[in-house]
């Protein structure tokens, strides 16, 4: 029986995979809550939450990514993010108004933003799918946006199973 030489045709195919999740935030997330800093759970009372806050132990939140939020159905002013965003400073690696999935559209666009996609000029692109962390949806339809300019084609999966999104016409 002859040997047999096994051909890897996805290595040889010359395409090029994008993870989304390469990009992913490597801090952790932790959530700063308003509502534990309300009178009755509902009122913010100005005098009591300069205290509170004062009185926080802003080690905690040492290089993480802080969500702030408030969880109850209460009227927040706005200068009370601010007060907790000065606070932070300097502790958090990064804060956000809001939840996390607001916070990675955000953080996606600008991090897929600062990417050179030059490296992708008439290339044969598979956006990877099936991530083990919470990628937003946006984050997918975003490089799509990106990259189609300069690639040849883009597809979305595996580079063994894929789909297509995008293909340039070629030139006569």
């Amino acid at each position: 029986m002859k040997d047999t030489i096994l051909i890897n045709r996805v290595a040889e195919s010359g395409i090029i995979t994008f993870n989304l999740e390469d990009y992913f935030p490597k801090h952790e997330f932790i959530t700063f809550d308003i509502k534990d800093f309300l009178f009755s759970g509902m009122i913010l009372k100005e005098k009591d939450f300069r205290e509170a806050l004062k009185a926080e132990d802003w080690s905690s939140y040492k290089n993480k990514i802080v969500l702030v939020i408030c969880s109850a159905d209460a009227i927040i002013p706005l200068w009370a993010y601010m007060l907790i965003n000065a606070c932070l400073e300097g502790k958090a690696h990064d804060s956000y108004n809001g939840n996390k999935e607001e916070y990675l559209k955000m953080y996606y666009r600008e991090i897929l933003q600062k990417i050179d996609y030059q490296q992708y000029k008439d290339q044969r692109v598979v956006i990877k799918g099936c991530s083990n962390k919470p990628v937003p949806d946006y984050a997918y339809a975003y490089i799509t946006t990106l990259i189609k300019p300069f690639a040849q084609s883009i597809m979305f999966g595996e580079p063994c199973s894929t789909v297509p999104i995008f293909k340039r016409p070629r030139n006569i």
